[in-house]
């Protein structure tokens, strides 16, 4: 009997053996490699850049790869917030470089470049920087995971929670390309469905140092809310400025539409306090943020923004199903990502839709004024949270091609 259950044991150990060495085999030279496409250099540096690149190699880190029998690369590129730069990158890492998957890419040109060249490569595209909603809508893809945030939730989270609250009158300075656009699109709609007006519009070129002439426009129209069509460096500037010219003094208010705590932290709490904003991630938010976002800080120097956080959740997802499925073919692993919940400090029973939305909750903070604040990187206050299935769009509204109809 022992000799017979020895020679089950050791015939069941070949048959996991071999299953194993045929889903590994799929793993080309047992070889993963990502990379980060961000901004390196420019506006949206700070909030994505090589604060990504780090969250990604966290994420390898934390995957423990070399125990599981893989050998994980992690590499990075500056798009400069060009759409053909960016594209001339991805087709070079997927064509000539092996890369498997790419990750982070925080501009909405670039991002809905890659998407294409994604799909067209069968490759995988974990977005965690762009914004716009049509990477779900419209030019959706099976190929891409929209994971943090979109221009359409932000429309309705801060956009609604200020119209609610007697912000009725809009005019919007607005980013002059792809995300600038969507966001200015999402949130007049929400506004006018709520009962309030749109009285105008400016937009503004990409990263500029003079918003004089557009705050004046701004000034001018007498909304009351100035709504920040913009992100990064721009919101920074404009806010400054904004201060300049008297405009918060002078009883209009300004809305950011995607404000990031290092944005808070470049302006300081006197220009930045009372500011309303939604978040996918703030680091003081509970013990599991805190943690990870010390580990981060001793790197960085800085607090992790939501993109950055959102880039160690993707990658180690991706990972952990790379693993799961034996192979990193785009279908298998995505079937993969998709049938299991994401559970880390980002987002609590996180999941992924058929059109490639991972959906969570996100959160509505206030920034606080100087004398609220316990210290440095001390500064918001929650204000609401938005369960994950009333943050973003909702499938019946959706023009995805992906999504079935009933």
């Amino acid at each position: 009997m022992r000799i017979g259950h020895k020679m089950k044991a050791l015939a069941a150990a070949v048959v996991m053996g071999l299953a194993a060495g045929a889903a590994n085999a799929q793993v080309s030279g047992n070889v993963v490699k990502i990379g980060v496409l961000t901004d390196m250099s420019s506006l949206y540096a700070d909030v994505g850049g090589p604060g990504s690149v780090l969250a990604a190699k966290m994420a390898v880190e934390d995957f423990k790869a070399k125990e599981k029998g893989l050998t994980v690369e992690v590499i990075s590129g500056d798009h400069q917030n060009k759409p053909d730069v960016g594209s001339q990158i991805a087709n070079k890492w997927y064509d000539a470089e092996g890369v498997d998957v790419i990750v982070d890419t925080p501009n909405s040109g670039v991002a809905l470049a890659v998407n294409q060249i994604t799909r067209d490569k069968g490759k995988l595209f974990l977005n965690s920087g762009a914004a716009s909603s049509d990477l779900t809508g419209s030019k959706c893809s099976p190929n891409t995971i929209h994971w943090t945030y979109d221009t359409w939730m932000l429309a309705n989270g801060t956009g609604g929670a200020i119209v609610r609250t007697g912000g009725k009158s809009w005019f919007f300075l607005t980013s002059d390309y792809a995300f600038g656009h969507a966001l200015e699109r999402d949130t007049s709609e929400v506004v006018k469905k709520t009962g309030g007006t749109v009285v105008g519009a400016v937009r503004h070129p990409l990263n500029t140092q003079d918003f004089s002439s557009f705050l004046l426009q701004a000034q001018a129209s007498k909304a009351q809310i100035i709504g920040l069509a913009n992100a990064g460096g721009d919101t920074i500037s404009s806010i400054k400025q904004a201060a300049e010219f008297g405009i918060v003094k002078g009883g209009q208010k300004l809305a950011g539409l995607l404000v990031f705590v290092t944005d808070v932290h470049s302006l300081t709490l006197n220009l930045a306090q009372g500011l309303q904003l939604t978040e996918a991630f703030y680091w003081d938010r509970n013990d599991e943020t805190r943690a990870w976002s010390k580990r981060f800080f001793e790197r960085m120097k800085k607090m992790p923004t939501a993109i950055q956080a959102a880039n160690y959740s993707s990658t180690l997802h991706y990972l952990r199903a790379v693993q799961a499925a034996g192979s990193t073919d785009a279908d298998k692993v995505m079937a993969q990502m998709k049938q299991t919940p994401v559970n880390d400090f980002f987002a609590k029973n996180g999941r992924i839709r058929e059109d490639g939305r991972m959906v969570h909750d996100m959160y509505v903070y206030e920034v606080k004024k100087p004398s609220e604040s316990k210290g440095e990187w001390d500064y918001y206050k929650l204000r609401e949270v938005i369960p994950g299935d009333q943050a973003f769009r909702p499938l019946k509204d959706s023009v995805c091609p992906l999504v079935k109809k009933s």
